[in-house]
């Protein structure tokens, strides 16, 4: 076995348990959490993109805190945005989310089909692409199988061989073609696509976060 696949196994043995409970928690938040807390999540995924994660929920938390959230209108959250990339388009697609957003609570209700879901946001949420709709529906304990494809996940399936090289577009076809390559490598390994995406982020930075 290769010697870099041998050290995401050690990796992921040593915090197995604290992804386990990180999953639980982000289970907890889709099934019996508020309204305003899964609506977090989703403005967090809306304000990821190049931008890095920690000062995105900190940034969540400043408009939570400022009661802003569901209330602010655009120009109001983007003063509130700070370290985020693009805050003025990003928060006028918070705005636009918050209108759909008893739709997005009624596609929690409607069809199981996880990719089903992840097609709707993605058509429907402005700043939502296949990433991002994966992100926030792992973080609402919806979508342990799919693949929150960011840098730091392609540099590493890359490094183990998984990919030939980054893409520099990820567009549907490409996205869903890597997302597969990934799953068909967990099973392989043995270690599950939610624990994987988990295991390679802790590589990187050393925490489990979101």
């Amino acid at each position: 076995m290769d010697d870099y696949i041998i050290k995401i196994k050690e990796i992921h043995l040593t915090i197995k348990d604290r992804i386990q409970s990180r999953l639980s928690e982000f289970r907890q938040t889709g099934w019996t959490g508020r309204d305003e807390d899964i609506f977090a999540e989703l403005v967090f995924c809306i304000l990821t993109p190049q931008s890095r994660a920690k000062s995105c929920w900190k940034a969540v938390e400043n408009l939570i805190e400022k009661n802003l959230l569901f209330k602010g209108d655009k120009d109001k959250i983007a003063k509130e945005l700070f370290g985020v990339r693009f805050k003025n388009n990003k928060s006028r697609y918070i705005v636009e989310a918050r209108k759909s957003f008893a739709d997005i609570s009624n596609l929690f209700r409607g069809s199981k089909d996880i990719y089903k879901k992840r097609e709707w946001l993605v058509q429907n949420i402005k700043g939502i692409g296949y990433k991002e709709a994966s992100h926030f529906l792992r973080n609402i304990g919806l979508g342990e199988n799919l693949a929150i494809l960011d840098r730091h996940i392609l540099k590493n399936l890359k490094l183990l061989k998984v990919i030939d090289k980054i893409p520099k577009l990820l567009l549907k076809e490409k996205y869903l073609t890597i997302e597969e390559r990934m799953r068909k490598f967990s099973e392989d390994i043995k270690i599950p696509m939610s624990h994987l995406d988990l295991v390679l982020w802790y590589k990187e930075t050393g925490e489990i976060f979101k």
